[in-house]
């Protein structure tokens, strides 16, 4: 039997009220698809409190739909942190979010303080994947993590000692785009050598990583080795049965994007590299890419370098609480 200390009824002065519990920070992923609204707790990653269709078109109800979410809370937060598939200025607080037409050069902060009444803070949502992987998912207990996405296209950010890294513009770890992708030879299905180019990305550069990182440049890859239009998905599956034209493509993506993955691992010391998105959920592709990566870092080791990540689409909902909580300390 256990003998508990005496409970004082007289641990605050007589008269004083208990004092209130503070009030919750509210996490929110905006996708093109959906907003997924959450609530930020302190020993778990958080509870999902609800989800609408994104406005991508129309300003005012996007606010008036993120907005309605946010008061159907009781009680009240005391503070709002999104995860946002855009650029997001720390000088200006405007959103680029190319996915979110609606939301271009908004001060989206200030417009749903205004709204609101309580504090709002917005980060990239690969910022956001980073900072979650590093904190509770495959870079937890690294000291220097790089998250980088390979979904729709190709995105990152840099973890060091639990802090997200926020450079000029908010555009650090963005090596989906630059001139970074040489033209190269590379087989087709038959074996016969293909000069890829370097392909005009969306950004206005040619050879961005974002052109043949994500799903999208896999598909284009395919589609220019072998003059066939197939889904990603299809294609990754016709890889692990051995198709020889899938075997071509994905040789091809695996060699293109291992060089500046690799660099990245240079430049910035990571020890680890968490992959979100569509395709980090191949871990075969996952797997492939550490192999060829770590063939070309400076540095060498039995340890997997480039890893899955562990925490899937939750990554944008347990980033923002770490984003929020990192913007306090």
């Amino acid at each position: 039997m256990t003998i508990s200390e005496p409970v004082s009824h007289h641990s605050r002065p007589l008269g004083s009220q208990p004092s209130a519990p503070p009030r919750a920070v509210l996490v929110a992923d905006i996708g093109g698809s959906l907003i997924r609204l959450g609530r930020h707790l302190p020993h778990q990653p958080y509870e999902l409190l609800g989800s609408a269709r994104t406005p991508v078109d129309n300003w005012e109800q996007f606010c008036a739909t993120l907005s309605a979410l946010v008061r159907g809370v009781t009680p009240a937060p005391a503070a709002l942190s999104l995860s946002i598939a855009g650029v997001v200025s720390p000088r200006t607080g405007r959103v680029t979010a190319s996915n979110i037409p609606c939301l271009a050069s908004q001060r989206l902060d200030a417009a749903l303080e205004a709204v609101l009444g309580i504090k709002v803070m917005v980060t990239n949502d690969a910022d956001c994947a980073a900072l979650a992987e590093a904190h509770a998912g495959a870079g937890a207990g690294h000291r220097i993590v790089f998250g980088a996405v390979l979904g729709t296209g190709v995105g990152g950010g840099l973890v060091v000692n639990g802090q997200l890294v926020r450079g000029a513009a908010g555009l650090t770890g963005e090596w989906g785009h630059g001139p970074i992708i040489n033209e190269a030879m590379v087989q087709d299905g038959n074996g016969r050598l293909v000069r890829i180019p370097r392909f005009a990305c969306g950004c206005g550069q040619r050879g961005c990583a974002d052109t043949i990182g994500g799903a999208r440049g896999l598909e284009r890859l395919h589609a220019f080795l072998h003059q066939t239009q197939q889904d990603s998905r299809e294609i990754l599956t016709a890889w692990r049965a051995g198709e020889p034209r899938a075997t071509a493509t994905v040789r091809a993506h695996v060699e293109l994007v291992s060089d500046p993955l690799a660099l990245l691992v240079n430049i910035t010391g990571a020890s680890v590299v968490p992959v979100s998105g569509g395709l980090g959920n191949c871990h075969e592709l996952v797997a492939a890419l550490d192999q060829a990566v770590r063939g070309k870092v400076l540095r060498d080791g039995p340890e997997p370098l480039v890893v899955p990540g562990l925490l899937g689409e939750q990554a944008g909902l347990i980033g923002a609480g770490y984003a929020y909580a990192g913007a306090l300390s």
